[in-house]
């Protein structure tokens, strides 16, 4: 029987490592196959963790010590993150968990610190911070958007671009939208109210009022930037998976001196009219091999949303991959 301590200062530290009727320690048990328990010393609290396997004791303690460092930073640890520390010492990447504690991007409007809570969301940030065009394309709550906006904040802070524009397709923009009550800004609210949400968390709402009546934010569907040559700019392109080859090539021509553009999108959310192409999955065909351009690809795993949408999007993945591994009808399968 093999065994390792890790030793915690403050009783508080050791209650958010356990979890809610210690169920972050459960499931480190699972995973591992060990026993963790907790007792109480003079100089604090010892969490023992016990098992037939040197290597499964050794990993369980990496995860715990992992926890307590954040347990010792934050007020509380989201179930979705022991989950992610558990896969990635377990896969052996624990050493890039490390690299994340120093990846703050910016400050909110509340002084919060905006950071990449996974290492597919810091090499996202990075390939941004050195490249003209990124494609961000991945499952949904990985940050795309977000991490976009944070740097694009980040950006005109620093007196790198003099604006922010954001934009997205508005996929009923043609006669259905016309139906709408209201002026065309009331119209087209609805297509960017993601984007509003993201600039009102890190501006605050009233700073972000007077940029855009300054004309250094815009917030415009995509239509809107047909015939623009847009510099000292950071452009993101939101939901590009529902833009048609022809508005994908339009925005991407639309770039000036100076700028900068974030493309993002989920291509297993296409809203598009059945048989019509993505124009971000043609992109990522066509211009992933050109340099200064990157196309980051995250995975469920970088998803930072409530556990259950991981699982959600692992199983939806594992249904088409079924449907694409059945024969289609008609075909003949051999024996």
């Amino acid at each position: 029987m093999d065994r390792e301590i890790i030793r915690i200062n403050q009783s508080e530290v050791t209650a958010r490592i356990f979890g809610v009727g210690d169920a972050y320690v459960r499931e480190i048990e699972s995973a591992f196959g060990v026993d963790i328990r907790n007792r109480s010393e003079q100089s604090g609290d010892a969490i023992v963790v016990t098992g037939e396997s040197t290597e499964s004791v050794r990993l369980a303690a990496r995860v715990l010590e992992r926890l307590r460092d954040e347990a010792e930073r934050a007020e509380e640890i989201p179930e979705q993150r022991v989950s992610y520390i558990i896969g990635m010492v377990r896969d052996g990447e624990s050493g890039s968990l490390e690299t994340l504690d120093d990846s703050t991007i910016c400050l909110t409007s509340r002084g919060k610190p905006v950071k990449a809570k996974t290492v597919g969301q810091k090499k996202y940030v990075e390939a941004i911070a050195k490249n003209t065009i990124v494609l961000g394309v991945g499952p949904a709550g990985t940050g795309k958007t977000f991490l976009a906006v944070a740097m694009a904040v980040k950006a005109l802070r620093a007196g790198d671009v003099n604006r922010i524009i954001l934009t997205r397709p508005a996929i009923e923009a043609g006669e259905k939208l016309g139906f709408l009550p209201g002026d065309l800004q009331s119209k087209i609210d609805p297509y960017l109210r993601p984007l509003y949400d993201a600039l009102y968390e890190m501006l605050g709402t009233e700073n972000y009022a007077k940029m855009v009546e300054k004309g250094v934010i815009e917030v415009a569907p995509l239509a809107y930037m047909r015939g623009r040559t847009l510099d000292d700019s950071f452009i993101i392109l939101d939901e590009a998976q529902n833009a048609t080859p022809e508005q994908m090539k339009m925005f991407l021509t639309r770039l000036g001196f100076r700028s900068k553009a974030v493309v993002t999108g989920d291509l297993t959310q296409t809203d598009l009219p059945s048989g019509q192409k993505s124009g971000l999955a043609m992109a990522v065909k066509i211009i992933g091999g050109i340099p200064d351009i990157v196309i980051h690809h995250f995975t469920d795993r970088d998803v930072v949303r409530h556990k259950l949408v991981q699982k959600i999007i692992q199983a939806y993945e594992r249904f088409e991959r079924e449907q694409q591994q059945r024969p289609k009808k008609g075909e003949r399968t051999s024996r």
